[in-house]
């Protein structure tokens, strides 16, 4: 292996085990939030940060955002299992230059906001939410969600205005 090669490996190798720090972080700070709530506000009226507004209010949800697919937790696992193996293949297909950097952190954040929720499911059969954005009767969501969202919304952003489309398809179209 030339050296060259073996430099490109190595960077690769750093970024992959970035990418594993930070969502070890990632999902350690949603789990912490969590249990912060868990001691402060369950069976406790809601915190209320900015009256009719916003306020800190304890949920076990069941379900999926907006209070779909109460219950049904092997569809998670298994919605779980397949979001991480996309997000893992897509992480290996888009290359490892700063061009591309807001890719790998969505993934990053993608998959800390899955890892953060199927944890909850598989320690509490529920998840933990308590924001709620009162003002607009929004559902009551957590960090976990947090990164989703921004993720999703970047990527929307990203895609639409930031990357031409020859950019995506050296993405798509590597070996």
């Amino acid at each position: 292996m030339s050296i060259e090669n073996s430099n490109k490996q190595n960077g690769r190798i750093r970024h992959y085990m970035m990418a594993v720090v930070s969502v070890c972080i990632l999902v350690f700070l949603d789990q912490f939030t969590k249990q912060i709530v868990v001691q402060q506000l369950k069976g406790q009226s809601a915190y209320v940060l900015i009256r009719n507004v916003f306020q800190l209010e304890y949920l076990e949800n069941r379900g999926a955002a907006f209070g779909l697919f109460q219950n049904q937790r092997i569809f998670f696992y298994i919605s779980v299992l397949v979001i991480s193996l996309v997000v893992i293949w897509f992480y290996g297909k888009v290359p490892m230059e700063k061009k591309y950097l807001p890719l790998r952190i969505c993934a990053v954040l993608i998959l800390s906001g899955a890892f953060g929720n199927c944890i909850d499911r598989i320690r509490l059969n529920y998840v933990v939410d308590f924001f709620y954005f009162k003002l607009i009767n929004f559902p009551i969501f957590n960090v976990a969600d947090i990164y989703v969202t921004v993720a999703a919304f970047l990527l929307i952003v990203l895609v639409l205005f930031y990357y031409k489309e020859e950019e995506l398809e050296r993405v798509f179209h590597r070996s």
